[in-house]
This record gives structure tokens, C-alpha cells and sequence, in this order.
């Protein structure tokens, strides 16, 4: 018997891929102003990609208390610490060096010892983090979100581990570490960046109802997606 519960889903179109960017900017410093507000820490999940990164680019002028930002990430390639691939050197890049967070607050999955002992690793260190007050996600071609493939074991049991070891990823590199699907939805929001023509035939397939990794991430909350209008 699956776990999984319906998804909630809030759709929301932009003009441009500039407007999607600096509306998502809007809503990551008010959720973090309002958890630090409300518990003194921000506790926010990263992903990679494009999108995200003009995010994080924008996010350098944010007004907000960075030492009270705990940063994890969703999903990363198993290659070394400073490889290109990584979504944590991509954020690393893009924000986490001009900004004064403390280092010790950022939290790397640490892909380089491979997706199993990667994946052990970050669950272990998740096992101590509470409820995640922001997931950020995008949204692949097929479907896919963070490291979580179709035809794959997307972790959506509610024992499912934190984090997952992929295998035999239909896009390289093959090996990763991802958080499973029931890690990423327990928080209390959840925002998908999703931009390009390409991805117009997997949102078709989301909205129409089909079993996809993204549709397998549901908070409580429900989910928001950001997009462009033309791919509604």
C-alpha cells in the first residue's frame, strides 16, 4: 500500500523568466524573515540548475539575518567537493560566498564517498533537523525533481530514509545522493522553479494527474509552483 498523499498544488505564471526569478526571491526572503521571526532559524533546502542560480544571484542584495540561515540541499552528484557538476559549488558561486552566512550553517551532501555512504552520511545528519521551513525544487523533462527519477525508488513511505543513493541516473553523472520524497515534503513550504519550452510536456503531465517524482513531494501546505504562463 503506497503512503503517498494527494499533492496540493498552486500554479502561478509569469511573463518572463526575470519576473518568475524575482517573485521567487520575494518569497524566500519572507518565509526566512518569518521563521526567523517565529523560531530564530530558516532552515532552507537548495536546488540546482539555472533557474535557481539567478535566484540565488538575486538573493546576494537580500536584507535578512544570514547567521540564523541553516542551508541544506535536495539532491548532488557524486564527484569531488569543488567539481563543476555540484549543486553545491553552483550555490556556493551564486550566493553562499557573498553572503555572510557562517560555514558551519551550510550543509553539503557529501556526494564525493559515493551515493551510499554519501546518502548515510547526510541521513544521519538530517536525523537531528526538524520540519524544513523551504524547499526549493525544479522540474526535469521527464518529471523528475532533485535526484528522484522516474522508475526509480523515490522514498515516498513515510520510513522512507532522508536521503537516498541513485543508481543508474538517466542523466549524468549516474550516481548521486537525493533527499527522498518523504524528506523534501516534510516542511512547510515547498517552491518549484520551472522555466523552458522543455518542460511544457511534463507540466502537461502533472496538471493531467500522472504519477510523476514531482507530484510525490506533498507537504501539508501543498506545493507552489512558479513557472512561465506560456507552459500552463
Amino acid at each position: 500500500m503506497s503512503d503517498e498523499a494527494p499533492q496540493r498544488v498552486r500554479w502561478h505564471g509569469f511573463a518572463s523568466v526575470p519576473e518568475l526569478q524575482a517573485d521567487a526571491c520575494t518569497r524566500i526572503r519572507a518565509c526566512a524573515n518569518g521563521a526567523i521571526a517565529a523560531r530564530g532559524v530558516f532552515r532552507i533546502v537548495l536546488a540546482g540548475g539555472n533557474t535557481p542560480r539567478g535566484v540565488y544571484e538575486m538573493l546576494c542584495r537580500a536584507i535578512t539575518d544570514w547567521s540564523k540561515w541553516q542551508v541544506y540541499f535536495g539532491d548532488e552528484r557524486c564527484a569531488g567537493a569543488n567539481d563543476p557538476r555540484r549543486n553545491s559549488r553552483m550555490a556556493r558561486e551564486a550566493l553562499l560566498d557573498h553572503v555572510p552566512i557562517p560555514p558551519a550553517n551550510v550543509h553539503a551532501i557529501p556526494a564525493e564517498s559515493g551515493p551510499i555512504d554519501g546518502a548515510a552520511q547526510y541521513a544521519r545528519l538530517l536525523h537531528s533537523v526538524g520540519e524544513f521551513d523551504l524547499v526549493l525544487l525544479g522540474l526535469g523533462e521527464d518529471g523528475h525533481t532533485a535526484s528522484l527519477f522516474p522508475d526509480h525508488d523515490w522514498g515516498v513511505a513515510k520510513d522512507a530514509p532522508d536521503a537516498l543513493p541513485v543508481f543508474d541516473a538517466p542523466k549524468p553523472p549516474p550516481e548521486r545522493v537525493s533527499l527522498s520524497a518523504a524528506r523534501l515534503s516534510r516542511s512547510r513550504a515547498v517552491l518549484f522553479l520551472v522555466e523552458g519550452r522543455a518542460k511544457r510536456e511534463a507540466i502537461a503531465r502533472w496538471r493531467s494527474g500522472e504519477r510523476l517524482p514531482a507530484a510525490a513531494i506533498t507537504p501539508a501546505a501543498g506545493v507552489d509552483v512558479l513557472t512561465e504562463s506560456e507552459l500552463l
